[in-house]
């Protein structure tokens, strides 16, 4: 059985997912413009957003001049300006196309306790609107992997250990050549950071994200799958790929 009565659409190909979630993000920014001076976004940088944010950047109703950006996560131990940075990441699929009024990104090359302190306070100085999010191969939402998840965490940002699983997936997604290759450690927003906005789309795409998406949506909630937590929210709008959602097949609502 699938928890609650969620929001979710299943579309035949990422293409088609990435598009229908973007216009999804693309109308809930135009209607909260409508009664407000700015709207604060956290992004994640991972290849399932690549077509979401290929619509959003295209959009011609977004004004960009009033969106407040953050991105989700970054790993520790990277070159400055690395390619597999994920502020690297949002800089070429995002902040290189449009204008925000505030891009706001973590860098970990200032010191981490200093980069903790600040970016906690840029977040925290008005609620998040909107969270653009994935889910991870072992149900990691951000790098908050199942090790290292808390529903309950007091922080708002911190500094994780990768598991190995999590570790894996970034060569699954060939963001890096081999396993010793990916980083050992990450800063990440914590899962109540990403529960307390207002508004969740959450993009998976492709088969090795199929068991994670079935935890997700018909089991326990338990940091044994952290994005299991998104089912509790009251406006999380999920959207698969056929492959993704190829475990939960007993629900049809597709495109």
């Amino acid at each position: 059985m699938i928890k609650f009565n969620q929001n979710i659409t299943v579309s035949s190909d990422k293409v088609k997912t990435g598009n229908t979630a973007g216009k999804a993000v693309e109308d809930c920014i135009v209607r909260l413009l409508q009664t407000k001076k700015e709207v604060r976004i956290i992004f994640a940088a991972a290849p399932s957003q690549n077509s979401m944010l290929n619509y959003l950047t295209n959009s011609k109703l977004i004004d960009w001049r009033k969106i407040v950006a953050f991105h989700m996560d970054e790993y520790i131990g990277l070159k400055e300006n690395a390619p597999e940075l994920f502020s690297t990441y949002l800089e070429n699929h995002l902040f290189s196309k449009v204008t925000v009024k505030q891009k706001n990104t973590i860098n970990v090359h200032n010191g981490i306790a200093e980069e903790l302190e600040r970016y906690e306070k840029l977040l925290s100085e008005e609620k998040i609107d909107i969270v653009c999010l994935g889910i991870g191969e072992n149900g990691h939402i951000a790098f908050n992997d199942p090790p290292v998840a808390d529903f309950n965490d007091p922080k708002v940002i911190k500094v994780v250990e990768l598991d190995d699983a999590c570790r894996t997936q970034q060569v699954n997604d060939a963001c890096f050549d081999t396993f010793d290759d990916v980083p050992e450690k990450a800063i990440t927003l914590t899962i109540p950071t990403l529960m307390n906005a207002n508004h969740l789309f959450c993009v998976v795409l492709g088969t090795k994200k199929s068991e994670a998406v079935k935890n997700t949506l018909s089991g326990v909630i338990s940091t044994a799958c952290p994005a299991s937590i998104l089912t509790t929210h009251p406006d999380c709008r999920f959207y698969f790929d056929e492959k993704a959602f190829s475990k939960n097949k007993e629900i049809t609502k597709s495109l």
